[in-house]
C-alpha cells in the first residue's frame, strides 16, 4: 500500500485532533476529539511510554494510532485509539497501524497487547460495539475478546433525576457531623491515600486529573477530618464521570447519591447534556440515584505478541 507508518511529534498533534474530529463516527466522541487526544498523547506520557503513529499519504495524515505501555504492568501494551479518514477505510490503514504498534510495542517489551482502556489515562473502556469495523479487524488481527464493559449516560437535561436537588440530603448529613465539598489541590493527598486504603488500584492520576483542572473537577465528603467519600469527573473527557467511591461505614447514609449529583449538577452548569458515567460497576446505584442507563457497550480484547 502506499502509506508511510511514521512516529508523530507533539508539532503533528492538531493534525491528530483534526482527523479525529473527523474520523469518529460517534458525534459524542468527534465532540471531545480535543480532550481525548491531549488526554492520550499528551498527559499519559507523564508516568508511561506513549506511541503516536500515523499513516502518511503524500504528506496528509489519514491514519492515527495512540498506544502505551501499561504504568503498572509494563509487559502489557495498549491501543488506545486508531482513527482513519473516512476516504480511506477498507484501504488497509488501520491494519498498517496495528501492525506497526505491535511491532514497536513489542521492541519496548510488551508480551501482550490490548484493545482497552490504559487507566488513569483512557477514553474508552474497549472498543465500543458499534465501531463495527474495528470489532471485525480485532477478530481479523487474532484478538481474542475477553472481556466486555459498558458506560451508563445520564440526561443532564431539565427534570432529569440526576439534577434532583442535594441541600436537604446535605443538611441531614450536616446534622451528623458530615460535610461535603469541593475538593482542592491541598486534598489530593488524604484523597489519594483514602483511595489506596480503601479501594487499593490506581486511581491517583484520575484524581490529580479531577482536582482544579478546568472542565473538571471533585467532591468530597467528610467528618472530622476523616474523608468518607469522595466522586470526580472531567479527568479524562469533559462529559466523562467517574472514580467515584464512599467507604463502607458511610455505605446507606445517602453520601454517594448526594456527591454524584453535586458532580453531574456541575457537568451541566458547563453545558454538558449528558454524562458518561465511565466503565460502571454499581449500575443499580446509578440508575437510582441519577436515573442512568446503559448506552455504550465496550469489547476488550488482548492477544499474546513476540517481542523484537
Amino acid at each position: 500500500m502506499d502509506v508511510e507508518i511514521i512516529e508523530l511529534g507533539p508539532d503533528r498533534l492538531p493534525d491528530v485532533v483534526d482527523l479525529c474530529r473527523r474520523a469518529l463516527d460517534l458525534p459524542e466522541d468527534a465532540a471531545e476529539a480535543p480532550a481525548v487526544v491531549a488526554t492520550l498523547a499528551e498527559r499519559a506520557a507523564a508516568d508511561r511510554p506513549v506511541l503516536r503513529l500515523g499513516a502518511v499519504r503524500d504528506g496528509t495524515l489519514v491514519g492515527v494510532l495512540l498506544g502505551s505501555l501499561s504504568a503498572t504492568a509494563p509487559e502489557r501494551g495498549h491501543v488506545d485509539l486508531v482513527a482513519v479518514a473516512p476516504t480511506e477505510r477498507r484501504r488497509g490503514v488501520g491494519t498498517a497501524l496495528l501492525t506497526g504498534a505491535e511491532a514497536r510495542l513489542a521492541a519496548l517489551g510488551a508480551s501482550e497487547l490490548l484493545l482497552a482502556g490504559n487507566p488513569p489515562h483512557y477514553a474508552w473502556p474497549g472498543i465500543d460495539v458499534r465501531y463495527t469495523p474495528a470489532v471485525c479487524a480485532a477478530s481479523r488481527l487474532g484478538f481474542r475478546q475477553d472481556r466486555t464493559a459498558w458506560n451508563m449516560t445520564a440526561a443532564l437535561t431539565e427534570g432529569s433525576p440526576a439534577l434532583r436537588p442535594t441541600e436537604a440530603a446535605e443538611r441531614r448529613l450536616a446534622e451528623r457531623g458530615v460535610t461535603v465539598r469541593r475538593a482542592g489541590p491541598a486534598d489530593l493527598p488524604a484523597l489519594s491515600a483514602f483511595a489506596h486504603a480503601v479501594f487499593g488500584g490506581t486511581w491517583d492520576g484520575e484524581l490529580a486529573g479531577s482536582v482544579g483542572r478546568p472542565d473538571a473537577g471533585t467532591h468530597l465528603a467528610e467528618r472530622d477530618g476523616e474523608i468518607l467519600g469522595f466522586a470526580a469527573y472531567g479527568s479524562a473527557r469533559p462529559s466523562w464521570f467517574g472514580p467515584m467511591g464512599t467507604a463502607p461505614a458511610a455505605e446507606g447514609s445517602g453520601i454517594g447519591g448526594v456527591l454524584l449529583r453535586r458532580c453531574l449538577r456541575d457537568q451541566a452548569a458547563a453545558g454538558i447534556a449528558a454524562a458518561q458515567i465511565g466503565w460502571v460497576g454499581p449500575v443499580p446505584f446509578y440508575s437510582g440515584a441519577a436515573g442512568a442507563r446503559i448506552e455504550r457497550v465496550f469489547f476488550l480484547y488482548r492477544k499474546a505478541i513476540k517481542g523484537a
